[in-house]
């Protein structure tokens, strides 16, 4: 954790030090946030708990609901990593870009992270074997950072004679990076770098409202993984 906070440090200072316009500055940022931090995030995560099984056996033994035991782990990688991203993030962008701009990059870095560990948390608790989790993870990454877009596109072409506006904002509400994606590109105006999904998204949700219901969105992908991951680890016999 210190060497990711480290990292992000360092990378954060170049960015902004490289090109005197601050906005170009969060551009690259933002490509960090939606692509570094959800990985790290899922990875760290994964394997952590998979290293921790013994211990995690020891505490069930206790006088301990499974429920705090459970909970306890998810605030703890989730206060671990906002610190980072506190520090790392927050504290260039604190002296190159304190505007609301960077707040809302800060601010969607700790809920990516929070989204990421709560998935890591579902597969960990669903997977016995260590590198199938391990594995589950990094095609969960790869999904929503990769393979979400392709098919989206595959399915835009074979559709293109259907009008799918409402369909596309549906569609794009299933990819947490894209949300978080939209999030930010909306405050930045900068629609052209937006993609296809983001750029209907915007003709919608242009306003205030559009990142309201963004938000909200956000936040239901970290509360159903941990719901689940919580009934699960429940109902699993260690």
């Amino acid at each position: 954790m210190l060497f990711y906070t480290l990292f992000l440090l360092v990378t954060t200072f170049s960015v902004f030090s490289l090109d005197e316009n601050p906005a170009k500055g969060l551009l690259s940022m933002l490509n960090i946030i939606l692509l570094i931090v959800p990985l790290v995030s899922i990875m760290f995560s994964t394997i952590y708990l998979y290293n921790s099984a013994e211990f995690i056996e020891l505490l069930v033994s206790q006088p301990l609901k499974r429920k705090t035991i459970w909970l306890s782990l998810f605030i703890g990688l989730s206060a671990s990593f906002s610190f980072s991203l506190l520090i790392g993030i927050g504290l260039p962008i604190i002296i190159f870009q304190p505007n609301a701009i960077g707040a809302m990059l800060i601010g969607i870095g700790i809920i990516l992270s929070n989204v990421f560990i709560a998935i890591a948390m579902l597969s960990s608790v669903k997977t016995r074997d260590k590198a199938k989790g391990i594995g589950f993870a990094i095609l969960v990454w790869l999904y929503f950072t990769i393979l979400f877009d392709g098919l989206v596109l595959f399915f835009l072409f074979q559709f293109a004679d259907y009008p799918l506006d409402k369909i596309m904002i549906i569609i794009s509400s299933f990819n947490p990076i894209d949300l978080s994606r939209i999030l930010i590109l909306l405050q930045l105006d900068v629609s052209a770098m937006m993609g296809y999904t983001g750029a209907i998204f915007k003709d919608f949700f242009g306003t205030s409202s559009g990142m309201i219901i963004s938000f909200s969105i956000l936040m239901f992908w970290v509360f159903f993984p941990v719901f689940f991951s919580i009934r699960n680890f429940n109902k699993k016999d260690l």
